[in-house]
């Protein structure tokens, strides 16, 4: 029973012995595993600027990632933009493109009807038609003008009608003169003027259409009167 104190008090006394053994033990296990992890290491030493080299280029794909997705963003603002166009009233560009379409196709299929239409051969009556067409637009013309009002150029004589001597009857010659009818003729006032030796001479005065009667005319017509006109001269002319 006396030697189990002594024991436990030898080993008491020697535990630092013990504890220094521990240490040493942990740090040969600490320095072999730095070296194993030195050894698996690709070059030893460039382990630090590599770390550095992969934060470096993570940052600039995360820049990159960005860039990606504030493009993506756009990108989907403006589909929704596009998308909520094509629902009610096109964006223009949209618009146009279709309107594009619409017209090609619609030219597309006037032409083809146009080809079914086509008369190679020709046809009388169109010619038929176009001649009507043209009678009409001569007869409206015609009637249009018909219904102008024509200026009708007029003249105002006045005749100086001389008798053979003073014993002609100057009334049955006037009348004789008045009887001298024609188209756009139109008698007017008269009277008796003295000439001499007791002759009279009558003055009459006429209104004419220059176009249908002229003073050679009247003259010739009332000089027809020979056994009661000896001559026949213009006193007046006015254009009315």
């Amino acid at each position: 029973m006396a030697a189990v104190p002594q024991l436990q008090e030898s080993v008491w006394v020697d535990k630092f012995r013990y504890d220094d053994a521990e240490c040493q033990y942990q740090q040969q296990l600490t320095s072999q595993s730095n070296q194993q992890a030195l050894q698996a290491a690709p070059e030893g030493g460039e382990l630090l600027p590599r770390l550095k080299a992969v934060e470096q280029e993570n940052r600039e794909l995360k820049k990159h990632v960005q860039v990606l997705q504030q493009a993506l963003s756009r990108m989907e603002i403006r589909l929704s933009t596009l998308e909520k166009g094509s629902a009610g009233n096109p964006p223009v560009a949209v618009a146009c493109k279709l309107a594009q379409v619409k017209a090609v196709e619609e030219v597309n299929g006037n032409a083809k009807e146009e080809d079914d239409d086509i008369d190679l051969f020709g046809s009388d009556e169109d010619d038929g038609v176009a001649e009507k067409l043209r009678e009409e637009r001569v007869k409206a013309y015609s009637e249009k003008k018909a219904k102008k009002p024509v200026l009708i150029a007029k003249s105002s004589i006045v005749l100086d009608v001389k008798p053979w001597d003073d014993e002609t009857d100057m009334a049955e010659l006037e009348a004789k003169v008045r009887s001298v009818s024609m188209d756009g003729l139109l008698w007017g006032a008269s009277k008796l003027l003295p000439v001499g030796y007791g002759i009279k001479k009558l003055q009459i005065q006429c209104v004419v259409e220059d176009d249908k009667v002229g003073t050679d005319i009247l003259e010739e017509e009332i000089t027809k009167f020979e056994d009661h006109v000896q001559s026949v001269d213009v006193a007046a002319f006015n254009k009315i």
